[in-house]
């Protein structure tokens, strides 16, 4: 590993710093080398692509600029306490960890192993994720885990394992992209969130593709597209309906796929045959020949991919709109050959391989699920207990919080998240993790739940942190460490073991590296859907990513699934009818408009890291809400002027941005602040039935100058 910073002699510096490392950011994880040199007075970094198969050499204004909250002054170098009066006291890593015992052992003697609850996210590398899993079920014996990319891939991830057998991002590799005569962009805007994947699309652009944009605003996404559909916002399992009762009226189905490779087409049939186009255009807002043109290009293209996002997938309906639009690739044939398939675009950097061993409530290393007797038992010998041992399934990540809120979860250990600004809701978010009796918080720099922690422990960060991650075609690479970790700061991985250790479970967690932890997740992965098993770091330095399922260390695959068969027992993929159905919470007279959220360029997540990196807060300083300028001028509303918003749940404030382009009973306002900016104040709890899945996307809020929401008060 190399240096934290050069070396000097004689006041001159030694040859440049170089570190090579990986985006820690989207899904994509490009590579890249950073070079620092010293001028005499200060480091000076250079940042560069390197070439690997997703990113192809690629960067984006992210990944330039991801160095500088790696580098922060504001990390957290050393375990702290916090005080009666919020502020923080260094301790010694043993104080940490012999409070932390004694205050997990005092609440849990109290009150039973699952009154403390772990917390995960989807930023963590493969180890840390797999042993997290292992932490809560063996160390802490807890049932509740889950971690925050259930708010990101859950409805995928259901809708795929229901419909194909198999929950992988992508069915295909990137470079299947360009093979596309049509492609559908479902509630995903790629050009802000994953841009190093544009020139794929552009690319396809160029041989003749046919881009279809599906999106309540106009972003730099849809100005890409051939036509853009402006669904109303938490329309887009009726807005396929229309697309799939298209393609069954003008015959664009492919009967002999539909007959050899799927179940289930009679009832879609039936249901499909029963909607009115008409019907479906007014709820989607949408016209009718919009949406027969959209469907003619799909079903007619020889070849055609589909990709969703959070767009699709935020909604309390969010399983079943996915299922909805796998319906459509099903029932077209254009899955399993190249250019054909479907993907969901990962937001989170190892949002794939986070929730594939063990960081969901219900599941076990390698997509086995904690219910299953076989799946508890084969993953109980891999840990050397006995199956008993293992506790059943908790519950999602939102409905951890509400067991936070009722008190019947009193202990919260949280590792690389923030849910006070990720989760809906987040007014009761924070009420409720203020009656927590300990939290234990694990970060690199102070979030706003950092805050709250009791103990706080200093994590190191992705250019310290040596570990596989998994990309959104589900291609694994390994990011190895570029630099020592500063001050007292130890990896996920090493304090997960330290305080296995102190609660008297070190035997099971007594790993000496990364390396270590990954090849017991290779061997509790063996078999699994998400079977690691043939993947090694030796064999991920040497082809620089290796596809999953990877049964064996001599067997590779292309990266495209189900060439000749779905991963059902029977080999079938299974089509379902879905209803068209408004969302839980619509406009009204009181609250007006539709509320979205999502992401810009410049941030990511809730904005821990880009905001500590000068270079990117620079571009977006606040958050801001975006206005059709019509419905400006209904509100009394001017372009700049701060204004309140406010739901059934809560209010924030932000600086308006008018745009043309965005849906006139649409409110879109970014994620990625706290405190008095933070969108998800206003957001609606409910949960999808199926994947548990927040409905982000919508909800009903109303709109007002700042100034006259102070007069009222008067």
């Amino acid at each position: 590993m190399k240096p934290i910073g050069p070396v000097l002699e004689a006041g001159r510096s030694t040859s440049p710093l170089v570190m090579d490392t990986q985006c820690p950011f989207c899904s994509v994880q490009c590579k890249m080398r950073i070079t620092g040199e010293f001028d005499g007075k200060r480091m000076n970094y250079t940042v560069e692509g390197q070439p690997n198969a997703a990113s192809e050499g690629r960067l984006c204004v992210k990944g330039m600029n991801a160095y500088q909250h790696a580098l922060s002054s504001e990390r957290i170098l050393h375990p702290m306490r916090r005080l009666p009066d919020g502020t923080f006291e260094r301790i010694t890593w043993k104080e940490a960890y012999q409070e932390i015992a004694r205050r997990f052992y005092e609440i849990q003697r109290g009150f039973g192993s699952d009154a403390v609850g772990v917390y995960g996210g989807g930023s963590l590398t493969n180890e840390s994720a797999y042993l997290l899993g292992k932490f809560a079920r063996v160390a802490l014996r807890t049932k509740y885990i889950d971690y925050n990319g259930r708010f990101c891939m859950s409805a995928a991830a259901s809708a795929g394992n229901k419909a194909l057998g198999m929950d992988r991002g992508l069915t295909n590799p990137l470079s299947d992209i360009p093979l596309a005569k049509c492609i559908i962009l479902a509630g995903t805007n790629i050009a802000e969130c994953q841009p190093t994947l544009m020139p794929y699309f552009t690319r396809a652009k160029e041989q003749g593709a046919f881009i279809i944009a599906i999106d309540p605003r106009e972003t730099a996404t849809t100005q890409m597209a051939d036509l853009h559909l402006q669904v109303k916002p938490g329309m887009d399992a009726a807005l396929a309906n229309g697309l799939l009762k298209v393609i069954l009226d003008e015959g664009l189905t492919d009967p002999a796929f539909v007959e050899g490779r799927t179940r289930g087409f009679t009832e879609l049939a039936a249901h499909l045959e029963a909607m009115d186009l008409g019907v479906i255009a007014e709820m989607t807002g949408v016209p009718a020949e919009l949406i027969r043109r959209a469907a003619s290009a799909y079903g007619r293209a020889s070849t055609g991919m589909v990709f969703t996002a959070r767009g699709v997938e935020q909604q309390t309906d969010g399983y079943m709109a996915v299922r909805n639009f796998l319906n459509l690739v099903l029932v077209t044939g254009k899955i399993g050959r190249p250019g054909c398939g479907y993907g969901a675009v990962t937001g989170q950097g190892n949002g794939q391989g986070g929730r594939e061993h063990g960081q969901k409530a219900d599941q076990l290393p390698g997509y086995r699920l904690i219910e299953n007797e076989a799946d508890r038992a084969y993953v109980a010998g891999v840990w050397g207990i006995d199956p008993s041992e293992l506790p059943g399934k908790g519950v999602s990540a939102y409905e951890m919080m509400e067991k936070v809120h009722d008190r019947e979860i009193r202990a919260l250990f949280l590792m690389g998240s923030n849910p006070i600004v990720s989760n809906p809701n987040a007014v009761f978010v924070e009420e409720g993790l203020k009656k927590l009796d300990f939290l234990v918080v694990a970060d690199m720099l102070m979030s706003e739940t950092a805050k709250m922690a009791d103990i706080l422990l200093p994590a190191s960060a992705y250019l310290e942190n040596e570990g596989t991650l998994t990309n959104l075609e589900g291609r694994v690479l390994l990011r190895e460490a570029a630099r020592e970790v500063p001050g007292e700061v130890q990896h996920d991985w090493q304090i997960l073991c330290g305080v296995a250790s102190v609660l008297g479970r070190g035997r099971y967690f007594g790993f000496r590296s990364a390396e270590e932890i990954f090849d017991e997740l290779r061997h509790a992965s063996r078999g699994g859907a998400a079977d690691y098993y043939g993947i090694t770091y030796d064999r991920l330095r040497r082809e620089g990513g290796v596809y999953w399922p990877c049964p064996s260390p001599d067997e590779a695959n292309s990266g495209r699934l189900f060439e000749e068969t779905f991963a059902h027992g029977d080999g079938l993929a299974e089509l379902l009818p879905v209803d068209s159905r408004f969302p839980v919470e619509t406009a009204c007279s009181e609250y007006p408009l539709y509320l979205t959220t999502g992401r810009v360029l410049s941030h990511y997540l809730t904005g821990v890291q880009t905001r500590r990196s000068p270079s990117l807060a620079a571009r977006e300083i606040e958050t801001f809400a975006e206005l059709h300028p019509r419905t400006a001028r209904r509100f009394k509303i001017g372009e700049g002027a701060l204004i309140v918003l406010e739901t059934r749940r809560g209010t924030m404030t932000a600086r308006t941005r008018l745009h043309t382009g965005i849906r006139e009973d649409t409110v879109f306002v970014p994620m990625h602040w706290g405190d008095g900016q933070n969108v998800n104040r206003l957001t609606h709890p409910a949960l999808d039935p199926v994947c548990r899945m927040p409905g982000f996307k919508v909800c009903a809020v109303r709109v007002e100058p700042l100034v006259t929401a102070r007069a009222d008060d008067l």
